[in-house]
């Protein structure tokens, strides 16, 4: 007997010997099976190289695109302001010591402040001082997040230009797209113009950030080759797994996920503290970490925070790690999930060694037990909804 789990306009039923994707309008029992024109990613069938391996690359694809990213990410939203004043030149150098350490993945966007321009310095040094195989694994993921206007051919165009010129490429690795206001449908011209700029070469990949279930299903059906989707996700904030992973199963979609280690609260810093009483903890002094302070207090508070905190040190201490590398792993391990942002303050601090130590950490399953019972907060879907929509609240 086949079972369905329905999502907002989207039924996944499944039998023993198939899996199909049906749509619905408004819940309607009038059904349509994907388009012909409708995008489904495929699994890579080339044999797995040392590195992909042993879990420290993937590949993320769509038909004929695909690119080959580090599992773990070099955040750069940390550059742009709020954390401390960044070197340029010291920036560029702790740049090419985590891409030496083999951290070569890069995500920024067109507002983290200087981050584009960073990684153009950056590459040029990789390209006068590394061997050309050294290059080949360095990767930069940009995003674009425009204003709500009319998404012409030429305006799309102009912007991704801005992006190639400030990170002297002549094409994007990845370009990942956010957009506002859903009831405005111009998010479909501007991935449609940026298809157009993929085939043109200006573009490798086209991906998205913030985009809920909803609208990933109805961009794939209308043949937008997207290979991920880069939402917020962490062992507090587990909303990717309740809609988005099963449509992202189907179809093939990965999902590249930030705040893992929630600005850094997800840390030994925050171990036995009380936030409760002013001056008595660390300081909340960065964006990130008040932005992920909001997300503990909507999952359940600062004492229930604790307890997690208590039994990721547990786990952390079996295996010799720390308590953002349990974070990132366990997200990691998550269904669907490529690979885990983790922010870096270039130039200021570092954390290369307990980055790397993610790839070889396993999780047992008394490790994941335990983790489980101690994540059991608020249910975040219901308190703030699908992916990216903490960013589209009233």
């Amino acid at each position: 007997m086949a079972t369905s789990t329905v999502f907002t306009g989207v039924s996944l039923f499944k039998s023993k010997n198939s899996t199909k994707l049906i749509t619905s309008t408004r819940f309607s029992d009038s059904k349509q099976q994907l388009s012909p024109n409708s995008v489904k990613c495929c699994s890579k069938t080339t044999t797995a190289t040392t590195e992909e391996a042993t879990g420290r690359l993937v590949t993320v694809k769509n038909g004929n695109d695909s690119l080959e990213i580090c599992r773990v990410l070099n955040g750069m939203w940390q550059t742009s302001g709020g954390w401390g004043r960044i070197d340029r030149d010291a920036a560029v150098e702790a740049m090419l010591r985590y891409a030496d350490a083999g951290l070569s993945t890069f995500d920024m966007a067109d507002h983290y402040g200087p981050a584009e321009d960073l990684y153009g310095i950056f590459i040029n040094r990789v390209r006068r001082e590394r061997p050309p195989e050294y290059l080949e694994k360095v990767r930069g993921l940009t995003k674009w997040v425009p204003p709500p206007v009319k998404m012409t051919s030429g305006y799309v165009r102009e912007n991704i230009d801005v992006s190639r010129k400030r990170m002297d490429v002549p094409s994007l690795d990845m370009l990942q797209f956010h957009w506002w206001d859903y009831s405005n449908p111009g998010y479909l011209d501007a991935l449609k113009n940026l298809t157009d700029l993929k085939e043109e070469g200006k573009i490798k990949t086209v991906a998205l950030t913030n985009f809920d279930t909803e609208r990933l299903q109805i961009i794939l059906e209308n043949g937008i080759p997207v290979v991920s989707n880069q939402v917020q996700h962490s062992i507090v904030d587990m909303r990717p797994q309740q809609k988005m992973a099963e449509l992202c199963q189907l179809t093939g979609v990965k999902l590249i996920t930030y705040g893992t280690v929630m600005g850094g609260l997800l840390s030994e810093k925050f171990l036995d503290t009380n936030l409760t009483i002013p001056f008595a903890g660390p300081p909340l002094n960065t964006p990130s970490l008040q932005k992920y302070k909001r997300t503990v207090d909507a999952w359940g508070g600062w004492s229930l925070f604790q307890t997690l905190l208590k039994t990721l040190k547990t786990v952390a201490s079996k295996h010799g790690v720390t308590i953002p590398t349990v974070a990132v792993k366990y997200i990691l391990d998550q269904t669907a999930v490529a690979g885990s942002m983790v922010g870096v303050r270039l130039g200021l601090s570092e954390h290369i060694q307990d980055t790397n130590a993610i790839f070889s950490l396993v999780l047992d399953e008394e490790d994941v037990n335990s983790i489980q019972v101690a994540q059991r907060g608020k249910d975040l879907l219901r308190v703030i909804g699908d992916c990216g929509d903490e960013y589209r609240r009233a």
